[in-house]
């Protein structure tokens, strides 16, 4: 009787093990070692993220989540820095794709492209063309002012044709700076339309790519949905007559 009762005694005290160890981990669901090394289990997540980090434990005691240690100074600047980087980047590929969506909407051809090329660049070329004209007038106007102080020998000049003569050269100057600016404006046209056209025939390529990835992809899976069917047409196996 009395080894009855001990075997008892020791298997109830087996079980009031397990039922505490059962509600410790229950409770105690955060495990964490501090900077001793000592390691500590609570219901509570600690009051700071230790030195080395800590885990989150289910009732069984198995790890299911993970708290990483807290970032050092250089780690924190990193980071910071990273996301930086990421929100330019971000921000850059935003920017790119409103422009691309403005300029499929601008051309729809790549004649359209070319008709404003050329539309800007004849226009460029007229102002050019009138500044040159106008320049030409101003300088026979200056060579005609010239002959008009000759005239005066060593008398001296009036006042007025001084300033007519100071007047057209200063224009001739400010024409001749007009057209050199005409000039660049003319190279930087076409150079501006030859990169629209290029980003055009790229963003086309990109559609074009993206919608035979899709449709392969639709295909893909439609492939996988009849790849269990039957062909069409075709009927299911007889069963074998059963044996008498």
């Amino acid at each position: 009787m009395k080894q009855v009762l001990w075997i008892f005694g020791v298997g109830f005290g087996a079980m009031a093990i397990v039922a505490i160890a059962t509600g410790a981990w229950a409770a105690g669901t955060y495990k964490w070692v501090d900077d001793q090394g000592v390691v500590h289990y609570s219901d509570q997540a600690p009051p700071e993220t230790p030195a080395k980090g800590a885990t989150v434990l289910d009732k069984q005691g198995r790890q299911v989540k993970k708290i990483d240690p807290p970032l050092s100074p250089q780690q924190v600047k990193a980071q910071t820095e990273e996301d930086e980087r990421q929100r330019a980047l971000a921000k850059t590929r935003d920017d790119q794709a409103r422009k691309d969506k403005a300029l499929m909407q601008s051309y729809t051809s790549e004649s359209e492209i070319d008709i404003a090329k050329a539309r800007a660049i004849s226009t460029i070329e007229s102002q050019i063309k009138s500044a040159q004209a106008y320049s030409a007038d101003l300088t026979r106007r200056q060579q005609t002012i010239a002959q008009r102080k000759q005239s005066y020998g060593g008398k001296p000049i009036p006042i007025e044709l001084e300033h007519e003569s100071a007047a057209v050269d200063a224009e001739i100057s400010r024409q001749a700076v007009l057209i050199r600016q005409k000039q660049e404006e003319l190279g930087l046209a076409a150079t501006k339309y030859d990169t629209i056209k290029q980003r055009w025939h790229e963003i086309l390529a990109d559609q074009e790519r993206a919608a035979a990835a899709s449709d392969a992809e639709a295909s893909a899976k439609a492939a996988k949905g009849n790849s269990g069917r039957p062909p069409s047409g075709s009927s299911a196996p007889a069963s074998s007559p059963a044996s008498k």
